[in-house]
C-alpha cells in the first residue's frame, strides 16, 4: 500500500513534498485504524477466553459542559482519557449537557473541544487523527427538563446497539452548582440509569455542602438516587502528582521517617496555598463560602490527613485509607475563634457591591485569607502545631506542605554548613520559584529513595531559593512527566478506583470538625489588607500557646482631620487626636485587639506598683467584643489581682438579661479565674426593691469604692457613647451639676421611669485612664458632631469627660470615624 501511494509522486517535483506529507498522514491513519481493529479483536478474544464480559461502549456526559471548569480542565481530561484508551478495546461517545438551547451552546462547546491538547507521548500525526475522531464523537444536548433526560437515557441505550457494541458503562460529571446535585441525580436515576451489568459513575464537584448540616442533608438526598459506590466526590488536589505521592513517599522511606515522624522530632507542619488572583467573577459563590470553605476544609485538610494518618498496608485499598483518615478526624482538637486569624483584601467589598448589586453601605465579613492552627490529640502528635494557611491577593502563587524538624545540632563555627540549616521535607505542589512539582528533602536529614520509575532525582539545579533556602540544600524528586490533576482523577474514575476520592464518612467528618470554627467566625471582622506585595508583614501571625494572633499592628500616624493615609496605610491601626485627646483607630477587629492589649498593659503596671488593678466597665453592646477578647487573656492577664466594678447599671435584677452586670458576667467574668470577692456589682436591688433612693444603694457603692480604691481613683474606666451623646448612664438634660461631690448617683434615662445607677463625672474624671470605645457606621454622624461641639455636659454628657490628672483615649473604629 505504501509503495502504491508513492507512485503518485514519482516524476512530479512540484508536489513531491506535499505528497510525502500526505503519505505520512494517510499511512499513519491506516496503521492506527488497523491497530485499533486488531487490538479490539485481541482484547475481546482475551476477555472471552478469561470468561469476563467484553470490553464495550462508554458514554460520558458532562452536565455543565460550557462552564469555566469544563472548558479549562474537564474536556482536556476526557480527551486524555480517550487518547490513552483509543486502542484498549473500548469505544466512546461524549455528550456536553447544559441548560442553554443547542444552537447557542453547541458552538461554545466545540470551540472548547478544539483547544484540547494531546498527551506528550502522542506523536504529532497521531495526535491530529485522535483529536479529529474525538470531535466526531462529541455532541451537545440540552439537559433542562425531565423529558430531556428521558431522551438522553433512550439515546444512551440505543446508540451502542445501533453500532453492534455491548454497553460497558455511563459516566456523568456534574459540573454544576451544588444546589442542583440532588435534582440532576434524581433525573439520572429515573431516566438514565443503565441496564443491569453496566456500571454507572456520577462525579460530584466541590463544594459538598456549606457546613455539617447542609452536607448531611445533601448526602441523604443523593443517597436516595445513587448508591455510594456510584458517587465520586472529586477533590482535584488529590490528583496532584505530589499529593498523590505523599503516602508512597512515606512508605518507601519509612526506615528514615518512622523514628522521626512524631512530636519529639517535628517542630511544626505547615500546609499553605497562596494565590495572587482576586475573587472577581466568582463573587456569587465566594461570598457565601470564603477561604476556609473554598480550599481549607477540603484541599488542605486532605493533605493534613495524608501527612498524619497511619500508613495502610495497601495504599490502593480505599476502605483502609478511609479508616485511617477517620482516625485522624476523630483525634483533631476542637477549634475556637482564637485558633484562627482572618483577613480580607481591600477591594473585595467593592467587588461584592458590583457583582451582587449591594448598596454602597454594605460590608461583607467573608474572609479571603485565613491562618489556622490545628492540633491532633494523639500520643504521636500531641502538642505539635499544624498550620493551615490560604489566601487570595497574596504576593505569589504557591502551594506546599512543609514538615519542619527540630535541629539538635549546635554549630560553633561554619554556621552556613548543611548541618546548621533547617531540617525539612517539602511537598511542593508547583508554581512559585521552583515552577515544577517536587518533593524536597534537606540534605542534613537523609537521601530519599525513588518511589517508582515515574519519578526521577533532579541533579541539575538552578540558583534559586525555595522557602528562603538555597535549592542546593535539598535532595529533589520530581515526576518524569508532569500530568494535570483532573486528567489523573478522570482516569481513576474510568478504572473504578476510589482511593483518591471523598467518601460520605470522610466528608461529614471534615465538616464536623470545621463547622464550629466557621460558626464562631461568622460575625468576626477580618483584617483588611491591600493585596500583593503591599501586604508586607500585615498578615504574619504568631502562635501564643493554643492561640493565634496577628504579629504586627503596623502603626501609622495621621493628622487631626482624620484624612488618613492612602493605599495600604489606610487599613492599619492609626493614632491621632480627637477632641484634643489621644485617639486610636482601626478596623474593629484590630481596634479591639489594641484596646485589650492596652488594658492588659495598664493592669500589669498597676499590679506592679500597688498590688491590685481596679477596672470599671460600662454596659451596652460596644464592649461585648472586648469582653470576649479579654476572656482569651485568661492565662496572661493578672485576673487574681483585678477588681471589677460597674460604671453603670439598669434598675433590673442582676440575673436578668438586661442587666449590665449579667452581660459582663456572661461574656467575661465566668470565663476567667478571679476571686468572687473581687467582683463588685452595683446594689440596684435592696430590700426587695429596685433603685429606691431611700435604700441608699448609691451611697453604699460609693462607700465600697472609697474603702477599696485608693483615693477613689480607678486605674481604668471603660466607657461608651450613645447616639444622643450620653456616656455611662449620664443622659442629656440630667442636670449633672446636681450630683455635687457624689461618686455614685441614681439617674434617669429619657425613657422614664427606667432609672439607672451610675458613676458620676467626678468619679470618672478621677480615673488614671479613661477609654471611650465607639464602633459602627451608625456612630459616624455622632463622631462628626462631637468633633465640632464645645464642652456642653448637660447637652452632650460625654463632653464632660476630662480626667483631672489622668488620660483620655478615644478608641474609634474606621466605620465610626470615616463612615
Amino acid at each position: 500500500m505504501q509503495s502504491f501511494i508513492e507512485l503518485g509522486c514519482v516524476g512530479n517535483r512540484s508536489c513531491s513534498v506535499l505528497c510525502q506529507r500526505m503519505l505520512k498522514v494517510v499511512w499513519a491513519a491506516l496503521l492506527l485504524m488497523a491497530n485499533v481493529c486488531v487490538q479490539r479483536v485481541q482484547a475481546n478474544e482475551s476477555q472471552e477466553a478469561k470468561g469476563a464480559p467484553k470490553l464495550g461502549h462508554v458514554s460520558v456526559v458532562i452536565v455543565g459542559a460550557t462552564g469555566d471548569l469544563a472548558k479549562k480542565y474537564l474536556w482536556q481530561g476526557f480527551f486524555h482519557l480517550y487518547a490513552n484508551q483509543v486502542s484498549s478495546g473500548y469505544t466512546f461517545s461524549f455528550y456536553g449537557g447544559g441548560l442553554s438551547p443547542k444552537d447557542k451552546a453547541a458552538p461554545i462547546l466545540f470551540e472548547a473541544l478544539k483547544r484540547v491538547s494531546c498527551p506528550r507521548d502522542l506523536s504529532e500525526e497521531r495526535c491530529a487523527l485522535v483529536k479529529e475522531q474525538f470531535l466526531k464523537l462529541a455532541e451537545y444536548r440540552q439537559l433542562k427538563t425531565v423529558e430531556d433526560y428521558q431522551a438522553l437515557g433512550k439515546h444512551l441505550s440505543e446508540h451502542p446497539k445501533g453500532e453492534g457494541i455491548a454497553e460497558a458503562g455511563r459516566l456523568f460529571y456534574l459540573s454544576v452548582p451544588a444546589f442542583a446535585y440532588a435534582d440532576v441525580a434524581e433525573k439520572i436515576n429515573a431516566s438514565c440509569r443503565p441496564a443491569e451489568g453496566v456500571w454507572l459513575r456520577v462525579v460530584l464537584e466541590k463544594p459538598f455542602g456549606h457546613d455539617f448540616s447542609s452536607a448531611q442533608l445533601l448526602s441523604a438526598q443523593l443517597a436516595s438516587s445513587l448508591r455510594d459506590e456510584e458517587m465520586y466526590r472529586i477533590d482535584h488536589y488529590l490528583g496532584k502528582q505530589v499529593v498523590s505521592k505523599i503516602l508512597p513517599f512515606r512508605r518507601e522511606n519509612s526506615k528514615h521517617l518512622d523514628p522521626i515522624w512524631n512530636k519529639h522530632h517535628i517542630e511544626r507542619v505547615e500546609i499553605v496555598l497562596k494565590e495572587t488572583l482576586d475573587a472577581k467573577g466568582r463573587i456569587p459563590f465566594y461570598d457565601q463560602y470564603g477561604v476556609i470553605r473554598d480550599v481549607i476544609q477540603n484541599h488542605l485538610t486532605e493533605v493534613l490527613t495524608l501527612l498524619t494518618m497511619g500508613l495502610p498496608a495497601n495504599l490502593s485499598d480505599a476502605k483502609e485509607v478511609l479508616k485511617n483518615k477517620l482516625k485522624i478526624f476523630s483525634a483533631l482538637e476542637h477549634l475556637e475563634s482564637h485558633c484562627a486569624v482572618i483577613g480580607q483584601y481591600k477591594s473585595y467589598n467593592e467587588e461584592v457591591e458590583q457583582e451582587l448589586n449591594k448598596t454602597k453601605g454594605h460590608y461583607s465579613l467573608t474572609p479571603t485569607f485565613a491562618g489556622i492552627m490545628v492540633y491532633i490529640n494523639m500520643a504521636q502528635y500531641e502538642g505539635m502545631p499544624i498550620i493551615l494557611t490560604s489566601g487570595k491577593m497574596l504576593d505569589e502563587r504557591l502551594g506546599y506542605a512543609r514538615i519542619l524538624f527540630k535541629n539538635d545540632i549546635f554549630c560553633v563555627q561554619k554556621h552556613d554548613s548543611v548541618h546548621c540549616k533547617p531540617k525539612q521535607i517539602i511537598f511542593y505542589f508547583g508554581h512559585g520559584a521552583l515552577q515544577y512539582p517536587a518533593i524536597l528533602v534537606s540534605k542534613n536529614l537523609f537521601k530519599p529513595d525513588l518511589m517508582d520509575t515515574e519519578w526521577k532525582e533532579v541533579t541539575e539545579q538552578k540558583d534559586i531559593n525555595v522557602l528562603g533556602m538555597p535549592i542546593s540544600n535539598y535532595y529533589i524528586l520530581t515526576p518524569m512527566v508532569q500530568r494535570e490533576a483532573y486528567a489523573e482523577l478522570i482516569s481513576q474514575i474510568f478504572q473504578g478506583r476510589k482511593d483518591s476520592f471523598i467518601s460520605a464518612e470522610n466528608l461529614l467528618a471534615s465538616w464536623g470538625f470545621w463547622t464550629p470554627l466557621l460558626h464562631s467566625l461568622a460575625k468576626a471582622p477580618p483584617r483588611i489588607y491591600p493585596g500583593g506585595v503591599e501586604n508586607g508583614n500585615m498578615l504574619d501571625f504568631k502562635l501564643l500557646g493554643r492561640k493565634v494572633t496577628f504579629a504586627n499592628d503596623a502603626l501609622v500616624f495621621i493628622n487631626q482631620d482624620f484624612t488618613g493615609g492612602s493605599g495600604g496605610q489606610s487599613f492599619q491601626v492609626m493614632q491621632g487626636k480627637y477632641r484634643n485627646n489621644d485617639m486610636v483607630s482601626a478596623w474593629s477587629e484590630e481596634l479591639i485587639v489594641r484596646l485589650a492589649d492596652d488594658l492588659q498593659a495598664a493592669a500589669e503596671k498597676a499590679v506592679r506598683e500597688s498590688g491590685r488593678f481596679h477596672l470599671a466597665l460600662s454596659g451596652g453592646s460596644s464592649p461585648l467584643a472586648l469582653f470576649q477578647r479579654l476572656a482569651q487573656h485568661q492565662y496572661t492577664f493578672p485576673w487574681r489581682d483585678t477588681h471589677v466594678w460597674m460604671v453603670d447599671e439598669r434598675c433590673v435584677p442582676l440575673t436578668e438579661l438586661d442587666s449590665n452586670f449579667r452581660t459582663v458576667h456572661d461574656h467575661l467574668l465566668q470565663h476567667v479565674k478571679m476571686p468572687y470577692f473581687n467582683i463588685h456589682p452595683m446594689p440596684v436591688q435592696m430590700n426587695q426593691r429596685l433603685c429606691v433612693e431611700e435604700d441608699g444603694g448609691a451611697l453604699l457603692y460609693e462607700r465600697e469604692i472609697s474603702q477599696l480604691v485608693n483615693g477613689s481613683r480607678f486605674h481604668f474606666v471603660l466607657l461608651g457613647v450613645g447616639h444622643d451623646g450620653h456616656t455611662a448612664s449620664l443622659f442629656p438634660g440630667s442636670k449633672l451639676e446636681a450630683h455635687g461631690n457624689s461618686l455614685v448617683a441614681l439617674t434617669e434615662s429619657p425613657a422614664k421611669p427606667h432609672q439607672r445607677m451610675s458613676l458620676t463625672l467626678r468619679a470618672i474624671n478621677r480615673a488614671q485612664k479613661v477609654a471611650i470605645l465607639t464602633m459602627g457606621k451608625s456612630k459616624h454622624e455622632l463622631i462628626t458632631q462631637l468633633s465640632r461641639v464645645k464642652d456642653k455636659p448637660n447637652s452632650w454628657p460625654v463632653t464632660g469627660i476630662h480626667p483631672t490628672s489622668g488620660t483620655l483615649v478615644w478608641y474609634i473604629d474606621y466605620d465610626a470615624l470615616l463612615g
